[in-house]
């Protein structure tokens, strides 16, 4: 029995461990910039906490009668930046947890 308690005993403390990983991670990735672009019309780029950072659209694309297609390239050029985030947020997380999904691990932001 002693055995047993020993080995959950280091069982905790390797999940420890490795929950701290994944924090010390969450915060790198947060510091970490993504840039999403649409046609060459928008450019998006987000941070890791998918905070916008910044927006540029070329002035070519600024006629009203392009509005609609202004507002779907913005929507797409955040879709990529958000796509490219989750992605690399995914493979940094295998790293830690050996590619497992742990319950009880926090999430990262938005997913």
């Amino acid at each position: 029995m002693a055995g047993s308690l020993g080995d959950l005993g280091g069982l905790l403390k390797q999940a420890q461990k490795m929950q701290r990983q994944v924090q010390d991670l969450q915060e790198e990735l947060g510091t970490r910039t993504y840039e999403g672009t649409a046609g060459g019309v928008a450019k998006v780029t987000v941070n890791g906490s998918r905070d916008i950072l910044s927006l540029v659209i070329e002035p070519d694309a600024c006629t009203p009668e392009d509005a609609e297609m202004l507002q779907d390239a913005i929507m797409a050029a955040l879709k990529d930046a958000f796509a490219k985030c989750s992605a690399d947020a995914e493979d940094s997380m295998k790293g830690v947890t050996g590619g497992m999904g742990l319950p009880g691990m926090p999430g990262l932001p938005g997913m």
